[in-house]
C-alpha cells in the first residue's frame, strides 16, 4: 500500500533528500539550521514509520524495501554532500568511507541471502551505530554555525568516528555470519 500512512512517511524522508542537498548547498548558517531541522524531522520518520506500520498492523512488503533504502539514501547523500562542502575532509573522510562502504555491503548480503530465504536481523550494535551515527551527521551538519560555546563539528567529528568503528564492527558481524550461510550453501552443492 503506496498510501499508507507508514510507507508515506518512508517517501518523504526519501523526497526530503534533494531539499537538505540544496539547504547545505547554499551554505549559510540559517540554512545550515533549516536542513538541521529538516534532517532531525527525517530521522523522526525513520522511528514513526516502523512504529505505525507495527501499530496499525500495515507492515508491507513494499515499507520493508523501502525503509532500509530511505535510510541508505539519506545517509549516503548527506555523507557525500558534506564532503563536497568539506564538512568532512582530511582524516574524517576515512570514517565516512567505512560508513557508504558498509552500507553498500550489508545491502548486496542481504540482497543475496533474501535469494536464498535467509533474513539479517538488526542487531543492538548495529541500532546503536544508527543512533551515533545520526547524531554526528546533525552537528556537522550544523558545523560552524553552532553556538561558539559548543564544539558543534568536533563533536560530530567525534560522533563520526564511533559511528565509523560501530560500523566497522557490524559490516564485518554481517558479512561473517552471512558468509556462514554462503559457504554452507556451496559446500553442500
Amino acid at each position: 500500500m503506496l498510501t499508507s500512512l507508514p510507507n508515506i512517511l518512508t517517501l518523504s524522508r526519501i523526497a526530503a533528500i534533494p531539499l537538505l542537498l540544496v539547504l547545505l548547498y547554499l551554505d549559510t548558517p540559517l540554512f545550515r539550521w533549516l536542513a538541521l531541522g529538516g534532517y532531525v524531522l527525517a530521522c523522526v520518520t525513520d522511528y514513526f514509520d516502523g512504529y505505525l506500520a507495527r501499530h496499525m498492523n500495515e507492515v508491507s512488503p513494499l515499507g520493508r524495501f523501502l525503509d532500509p533504502i530511505a535510510d541508505k539514501l539519506l545517509v549516503a547523500s548527506l555523507i557525500v554532500m558534506l564532503v563536497a562542502t568539506q564538512q568532512i575532509s582530511g582524516l574524517l573522510i576515512v570514517p565516512a568511507i567505512i560508513i557508504l562502504a558498509r552500507e553498500i555491503l550489508v545491502s548486496g548480503l542481504r540482497e543475496y541471502l533474501a535469494e536464498i530465504k535467509i533474513s539479517v536481523p538488526v542487531t543492538a550494535l548495529a541500532k546503536w551505530k544508527t543512533a551515533i551515527q545520526m547524531i554526528a551527521l546533525g552537528f556537522l551538519i550544523v558545523g560552524e554555525a553552532g553556538p561558539a560555546i559548543i564544539p558543534v563539528q568536533w563533536i560530530g567529528e567525534a560522533g563520526l568516528w564511533v559511528a565509523g568503528a560501530l560500523t566497522a564492527i557490524t559490516g564485518y558481524d554481517y558479512l561473517s555470519r552471512g558468509l556462514k550461510h554462503m559457504v554452507g550453501e556451496s559446500g553442500s552443492s
